[in-house]
């Protein structure tokens, strides 16, 4: 698996494995055989509820801790509470078999309630313990990180945000890249089956020998962002690492990013408003 460097001078593999929905024995075997294909950028959360899913899968696999890069977020409930979020990250690690996260994320700015900058202050304590190597931010922003930034002097190293062909969030793509912030895409093929079904995407699957979802991870990879896809199949799991070996014409790229729409959020999940606890 080849790597890209965060600003913080840590490296992280170029496609992660979603964990989403990954629970108990069947979750675990999946993400065994994930790490067992070439996968090694794992992404969970508090409230995905399967930390020690996860952990039982890095256990099955037998890959070595310093060739994996395990990241998690902290729910919108804690973000107040700076003690209550130390032990929730310490719990977190206990559960996953961890000593520590490669990465750990605010899951949502939750602006309404306005305690992303407690909640960013506290991941620079933890990161300071030890507990954490890099922070970031998942579904922020400009505003909002331009309010870290001011605040603390810190930057986010990762923006994890929705992207994907209906959705392709160029204006934040740039702004990430100009703050020197890695975008990686959650639901990066889309949760929508017609995206799977789109004419253009097809076609290009056709001229290259590929499925649709290979075309959409290799036109998020090419624009160098860092795509975190879910499948419990082998078959699935190897396709979607299998995105290295061809390019997409420029004039390729830009049609994908045509296909974009204004309501192409899967679940108008708009992070200026949304709040997730």
């Amino acid at each position: 698996m080849s790597v890209v460097s965060l600003s913080d001078g840590f490296k992280i593999p170029r496609i992660g494995f979603g964990t989403y929905k990954l629970n108990g024995f069947s979750g675990a075997q999946a993400i065994s055989s994930a790490l067992t294909v070439g996968y090694r950028l794992i992404d969970t959360a508090y409230n995905y509820q399967n930390e020690g899913t996860v952990g039982r899968g890095i256990k099955a696999s037998m890959v070595p801790r310093n060739e994996l890069f395990i990241q998690s977020k902290l729910p919108g409930k804690y973000y107040a509470d700076e003690q209550a979020t130390i032990a929730l990250v310490q719990e977190s690690l206990y559960r996953t078999g961890l000593d520590y996260f490669d990465l750990y994320l605010l899951h949502w700015p939750n602006p309404i309630d306005d305690h992303y900058l407690t909640a960013w202050q506290t991941l620079i304590q933890l990161q300071k313990f030890g507990l954490v190597k890099s922070i970031g931010v998942s579904n922020f922003l400009p505003e909002h990180i331009e309010r870290l930034q001011r605040e603390t002097g810190v930057l986010p190293v990762v923006n994890q945000i929705e992207l994907h062909p209906y959705f392709n969030q160029k204006e934040m793509i740039q702004y990430n890249t100009e703050k020197n912030i890695l975008t990686q895409a959650w639901s990066p093929l889309g949760r929508a089956s017609r995206l799977l079904k789109d004419n253009l995407l097809l076609e290009l699957a056709e001229k290259y020998h590929k499925n649709v979802g290979q075309i959409i991870l290799r036109w998020e990879t090419q624009q160098g962002v860092v795509p975190i896809p879910k499948a419990v199949s082998y078959t699935r799991q190897v396709g979607n690492l299998n995105v290295f070996d061809f390019e997409l014409e420029s004039a390729e790229m830009l049609a994908i990013d045509r296909l974009s729409k204004k309501d192409g959020r899967t679940n108008n999940q708009d992070p200026a408003v949304y709040q997730e606890f």
